[in-house]
């Protein structure tokens, strides 16, 4: 099989014709929109930091931070192929549909971390690209086998997708930080409720690719438990950028009805008849308070 198949060469997934070019789907095993939303985040760590960046350094900390993003999808992607044919929503990506070759997103994936966490490492601090090469390895050789294992794999996927704005704050100081380390927490701890609400309405799905979600395993009533403490820790957690002086009373009074909404949703969905309905509000009311809050942060500093 050639790296692309022609116009109108039959998937061996669906037995229909499929559609691509070798650059569409190169980048579309990036995940673009994903990438997108972490670049936004580690743009707001670099913000909210003290001190200024020369312009350049920013850019290639966005750029390099998009890559490593880049080749951590690319490589889950490869490393997934086989399980995504087993998930409507995935089975038409490149690799399972048939129309890229696995090697390609393979050595796509390698360059793009071979490449970003070097010009982290050089260009920003060798911090940022520590925390870059973590964030990757994390992912893909961590989180992404130990799916089929335990839902536990839920909280390791977590910490690289928290990592970025904490990126964008090394980036720019050279140090942790104490607000670095709460950006992160924002990050790390949206993504349970959020990705929990997932695993609810999608659960019949990720049991025949056999990935192992907390509902499939441990039962819904357990797992609306867990989103109600994460969504109950985020609220403290979220109006620490108040003592720490990084925002005002702006933020706080906005960040403080955002998280007690979020929260006050997944309490409803303690109720025995809280199914997939209220784990899709909860999942797209976690899709709303997200940019919100941040929108309120950047409201504060204006």
């Amino acid at each position: 099989m050639n790296a692309v198949s022609s116009s109108a060469e039959p998937s061996p997934v669906t037995g229909t014709p499929v559609r691509g070019t070798a650059f569409r789907d190169l980048v579309a095993l990036t995940k673009p929109r994903i990438t997108l939303m972490v670049i936004l985040t580690t743009a707001g760590g670099l913000w909210l930091a003290p001190g200024e960046l020369a312009p350049l350094t920013v850019l290639a900390t966005l750029l390099a931070t998009a890559m490593v993003v880049g080749a951590a999808n690319t490589l889950n992607c490869w490393l997934e192929r086989e399980v995504d044919k087993h998930m409507a929503r995935t089975k038409r990506r490149p690799l399972p549909a048939g129309r890229l070759e696995a090697k390609h997103a393979l050595w796509l994936g390698l360059a793009l971390g071979a490449i970003s966490v070097p010009i982290l490492t050089f260009v920003a601090n060798p911090l940022t690209g520590l925390l870059a090469a973590v964030a990757l390895v994390s992912y893909v050789w961590v989180y992404t086998p130990m799916k089929q294992r335990s839902p536990a794999a839920l909280m390791i996927g977590a910490v690289p997708g928290a990592l970025p704005p904490l990126m964008g704050w090394t980036a720019a100081t050279g140090e942790l930080g104490a607000p670095g380390i709460v950006l992160f927490g924002i990050l790390f701890l949206w993504q349970m409720p959020h990705f929990i609400a997932i695993s609810i309405f999608r659960q019949t799905e990720y049991a025949k690719a056999g990935i192992k979600v907390l509902p499939a395993v441990r039962g819904n009533a357990v797992a609306k438990r867990h989103a109600v403490l994460w969504a109950a820790a985020l609220v403290p957690v979220s109006l620490m950028l108040v003592p720490l002086g990084i925002a005002g009373n702006v933020y706080l009074a906005i960040a403080a009805v955002l998280g007690l909404a979020f929260f006050g949703w997944s309490v409803w969905g303690l109720r025995a008849e809280a199914g997939n309905r209220w784990a899709r509000q909860l999942f797209l009311g976690s899709l709303i308070y997200l940019p919100l809050l941040f929108a309120a942060l950047a409201l504060d500093l204006a």
